[in-house]
Formats: structure tokens, sequence, C-alpha cells
């Protein structure tokens, strides 16, 4: 039996042969940084952006001292409770809409079953009905299996370089694209030998799988 943001569920919605994006969501798609630090705000906190992770980033506003990272853990797991009201990256959206012709496009994103649900209904409140895999760890394997059966070429979109790292050793034959849709958090990552292109932009990421496709002919 198949869960509806499993693997096997998001593969049966793929078609054999044509090609596939596979694409993260939080900082890819959705402002998760952004939506995270409003949450803070309601609680005398803020995010402290000056490293690319969470835990020891969570500061209070009173003191600026940091929150200790039990406490950011339980509040993450509060805020991802109702992950369904995040704003979009700029430009995901219409770029999504735009390549849905060209190429299958699946969700593949770091978090607990019980969060799919919601997570799919923030991308449908703006207009992506996409299949939204519920992933631990490493996205290695699973865009693997995800492209095994898709056309040439594929693609994989992601803003952390493990991930991407990950694609490479599993699925080398897919092209990787790193993508960071905060604008505060770009600085904190360097470019990533594992991707084969750095995206500034949803309208640069789109210009670039537009053109790969075009190479391929399709």
């Amino acid at each position: 039996m198949t869960g509806a943001h499993d693997l096997a569920f998001a593969l049966s919605r793929l078609t054999a042969g044509r090609p596939l994006l596979v694409v993260d969501a939080d900082e890819v798609l959705l402002r998760f940084a952004a939506g995270f630090d409003r949450f803070l705000e309601r609680r005398g906190l803020y995010l402290d952006l000056t490293s690319y992770r969470l835990h020891g980033n969570v500061k209070r506003r009173d003191d600026a001292t940091p929150v200790l990272d039990v406490e950011v853990t339980a509040l993450l797991d509060e805020f991802r409770t109702g992950l369904d009201w995040l704003e979009h990256v700029e430009g995901a959206r219409e770029c999504l809409q735009r390549l849905a012709p060209r190429l299958d496009i699946v969700v593949l994103s770091n978090i607990a079953l019980d969060q799919a649900a919601a997570r799919l209904r923030n991308l449908e409140s703006f207009g992506l009905d996409l299949p939204v895999i519920a992933n631990t760890g490493l996205k290695g394997e699973p865009v693997r299996a995800l492209t095994a059966r898709a056309g040439r070429p594929s693609f994989f979109v992601d803003d952390i370089p493990q991930h991407l790292a990950s694609a490479a050793k599993e699925a080398p034959d897919v092209t990787r694209i790193h993508l960071i849709g905060d604008e505060r958090l770009k600085p904190l990552l360097p470019a990533t030998e594992h991707a084969h292109f750095r995206a500034a932009s949803w309208l640069e990421a789109y210009d670039f799988i537009i053109a790969k496709l075009t190479e391929a002919g399709l």
C-alpha cells in the first residue's frame, strides 16, 4: 500500500520517459526563514542570520542571548505543526507554471509525514498542484529513484549543498541547481562544486532549465 506523500505515489503520477524536475520546498519554493522569524517575533525572539543554521541563531530580543538548542528544537516542532501559510519564493510559482508543459515536477521536502498535507495546501494556495514527498535524510537516493524512469535532461534544485552532493553521488547524470530563495541567506553559503549551476533567482533557474531542454530538442 502506498501513501499520498511517499515515493511510490509520486512515481505513479510521473510519465515514464518525460524530463523531470525534482525541487526542494524550504528556501527554494517557500520562505521558511521569513516565516519562522515572524513566528519567533510573537514570542520575543528573533533569528540572527549569521550562519546557515537555526540552532545557535535564535536569540532573545531583550538581551540578544541565544536560546538553548533544545528550546530551538521545541520551537521548530511547534512552528512546523501548521506549515500551510508560508510565502512563496519570488518567481517560483510563475516559473514552475511555465515549465510544467515541458516536464514533470515533484517536490521533495524534508518534513515529517504528518506535515506533508499542510505543505501541499501551502503550495496549492498559490496554484501549484504537485506531488509532495515527505523525506528524511539526504536526498540522493530518492532523486535517483525518481529520475531513473524519467527522460533526459532531468533536474534537481535544492539550497543545501549536502543534498546536492548526495544527488551528485547517487544520480550523477541529473542536472543539479543550487538556489537559495531568501536574499539574507545567500551570502551565508558559497557556491558548491556539486551543482552544475548556481541560480541567483528562479528566473535564472528557469532560463537555465529551458536552455538544457532546448539543447535536447525538447
